[in-house]
């Protein structure tokens, strides 16, 4: 079993990873112009909250606090989720307007490889479980801390 000395150092850890990733595709949705639509600010919304949330855990670690860190990982969780279904919702559409005779594997390989990347929002559900990954028996549930 390891001390609590060096859970709280890969604690900390995880949580700065999480936050310069966060910080990472928060710019790079930004500079991609990740915002012509209202649903594509989804996105930006809940890592510009992951990044609040954090430093408001940081700064004060409570149950509370870690309690509105589990949640908001559920729901970038749940984010991600929906986001790779709209690529791919959006992809099929578009490959079925260019190659409207395309089936079978072919069609499949040309929406994994359409416009939108299909698997760029699954950064949100690692996010997720790495803040869950953070949270897991974590001390702030044991105290009693409010």
């Amino acid at each position: 079993m390891m001390s609590s000395d060096a859970t709280s150092i890969l604690r900390r850890g995880l949580l700065a990873l999480l936050a310069l990733g966060a910080t990472g595709v928060l710019a790079e949705l930004v500079l991609l112009e990740h915002y012509e639509e209202p649903v594509q600010w989804l996105p930006m919304a809940l890592l510009a909250l992951t990044l609040v949330t954090i430093v408001r855990h940081w700064v004060g670690s409570t149950r509370a606090t870690l309690r509105a860190f589990q949640v908001l990982m559920l729901t970038l969780i749940v984010a991600g989720i929906v986001g790779t279904a709209l690529h791919a919702k959006t992809n099929v559409e578009q490959e079925q307007e260019v190659n409207p005779g395309t089936g079978g594997l072919p069609f499949y390989w040309e929406v994994v490889r359409g416009e939108l990347p299909l698997l760029a929002p699954g950064v949100l559900i690692q996010f997720g479980l790495m803040g869950l990954l953070y949270a897991y028996r974590h001390p702030a549930l044991k105290n009693g801390d409010r």
